[in-house]
């Protein structure tokens, strides 16, 4: 889930890269010649509820589509660098208040559409004028979005917004084809190196090569992405021969493709924070004491074990390698005796909450949960629903007491500061270091002000952020070119290769 999103360069200069901490790029392709006939079958965990870029919110998508079908000015490459893409080049003014594109040339859509300046102006200003567009909040700072002539835009700004780049990478910099009359619920039509292909709802999405793509065509012929419900399932179909490459291996089901000179496994870069949200506008979760006694209560370093090792005790809002990170570990650190005797004294020992868990992630971080917390007298009731219903009740109806999910976005402490988002956390305080670190002119000083707001929400207990996951993807030997960073978020396949 993403509402903004902030990229911190230097000073706001012109961006060329930003080089996310502990990154590695993707296996380059071979040397020796490609199956440009080949299909690769690619297994995922969370599918999209529609296509709609615009309007459904969701990494589903992105991971998907940005990059593959939809592409923007700018964009991440598959380590998570911001770079160029339908623009050229960009500059940023010295005050931080005028943006200016430079569009390549040649540019066109997936339909044969010739994609230009008027293209890009009426995509972003649709985002930027329409509040329920996913990106909407990204382009708050834009004053008047226009095009000095076919091959140019120029973003103008009511005040500096050091986010706008890494926004712009994102749902928010999207460029669609003004022409199209397409539905975006069930169809896309884009400017990138695959076209989407089918949708065959609940089992998979197929994209394919664009023959009329702009830049260099994909080496694939074109791409599968199953989805599946339980991991084991997904673990078994890699070994059965069904995939080429399986994201995001359970750690406690690795050891399966150990020996097996088919796959290998390679580590990778995320920002994914496990989060455990404490709905603070329920009793008696809206009392400070007990939410710090519930943190006490948990050993990060537990279930970071029983996943199988692939993880990071996390500590606060935001993780290593994102701007504003540090090491909030020691706050409400692991000490059940403290949150035993806490819970007593404000009279909730014994007491019974309910979890609301996605069933995609399983049952081993809910069993942990449920015994730490046993072990200090709160029964842990775990309701495990399905992703779709997880949105409706708990993201939008804010129907829960207890959430615990993957929120994998980069740059997302935005949603700490995002009035109605459904963590139902507010502090004016956060707010206006929020602000203050958005208008910042120096990579360094928006750095200090995101800290010093984390640091105030990780004390006010809203959540426990238990860990940042080490991604695993499997990867058979004859593939090359597929992202190993980051791979919740985007998957980059510009690159994706065969060997024959």
């Amino acid at each position: 889930m993403r509402t903004r999103r902030s990229l911190l360069g230097a000073g706001l200069a012109v961006v060329t890269a930003l080089a996310l901490a502990g990154c590695s790029t993707a296996s380059s392709p071979s040397a020796g010649g490609a199956d440009r006939s080949a299909v690769v079958d690619v297994g995922l965990y969370l599918e999209p509820t529609d296509l709609n870029v615009r309007t459904t919110s969701g990494v589903a998508l992105d991971q998907v589509l940005i990059d593959n079908v939809y592409q923007g000015l700018v964009g991440l490459d598959p380590s998570g660098r911001l770079h160029d893409v339908l623009a050229e080049r960009h500059t940023v003014s010295s005050d931080g208040r005028t943006v200016d594109f430079a569009l390549r040339s040649g540019l066109k859509f997936s339909n044969g559409h010739a994609l230009d300046a008027e293209d890009v102006v009426w995509s972003l200003n649709q985002v930027r004028t329409t509040k329920t567009d996913v990106g909407h909040g990204d382009l708050a700072a834009v004053k008047s979005i226009t095009a000095p002539s076919k091959d140019a835009v120029r973003l103008t700004l009511t005040k500096p917004d050091s986010e706008l780049l890494y926004a712009l990478a994102g749902r928010a910099g999207l460029v669609l084809d003004e022409q199209a009359s397409n539905d975006l619920k069930t169809t896309a039509i884009g400017s990138g190196p695959y076209l989407l292909k089918t949708w065959k709802q609940g089992d998979s999405i197929t994209l394919t090569r664009n023959p009329k793509y702009w830049g260099t065509r994909a080496k694939v012929a074109s791409v599968v992405f199953h989805y599946f419900s339980d991991r084991a399932t997904a673990v078994n179909a890699a070994l059965a021969g069904d995939l080429e490459v399986l994201t995001t291996v359970d750690p406690t089901l690795k050891a399966k493709f150990q020996g097996n000179q088919d796959f290998a496994l390679k580590q990778g870069a995320s920002t994914d924070k496990y989060t455990l949200v404490f709905n603070s506008k329920r009793a008696p979760l809206n009392r400070l004491a007990v939410r710090k006694a519930l943190r006490q209560a948990i050993d990060p370093k537990a279930i970071i074990a029983a996943i199988g090792g692939d993880g990071v005790a996390q500590g606060g809002p935001i993780p290593k390698g994102d701007p504003g990170y540090q090491d909030l570990t020691s706050v409400d650190a692991y000490d059940p005796a403290a949150a035993k005797a806490a819970l007593e004294k404000a009279g909730v020992a014994g007491t019974t909450l309910t979890l609301t868990v996605p069933n995609v992630y399983g049952t081993t971080v809910s069993d942990v949960l449920t015994s730490q917390l046993k072990a200090v007298g709160v029964t842990l009731k775990v309701r495990s629903v399905d992703f779709t219903s997880w949105l409706t009740n708990v993201y939008t109806d804010k129907d829960y007491e207890l959430s615990f999910v993957d929120h994998a976005e980069a740059h997302d402490f935005a949603n700490w500061v995002t009035p109605g988002y459904y963590f139902n956390y507010s502090d004016e305080r956060v707010d206006a270091l929020y602000e203050q670190a958005t208008t910042a002119l120096s990579a360094s000083e928006a750095d200090a002000k995101l800290a010093q707001a984390a640091r105030i929400v990780a004390d006010a207990a809203p959540a426990d952020w238990l860990y940042t996951a080490i991604n695993e993807t499997a990867i058979r030997s004859t593939v090359t070119g597929f992202p190993t960073d980051f791979t919740s978020n985007r998957l980059n396949l510009a690159g994706l290769a065969v060997s024959k």
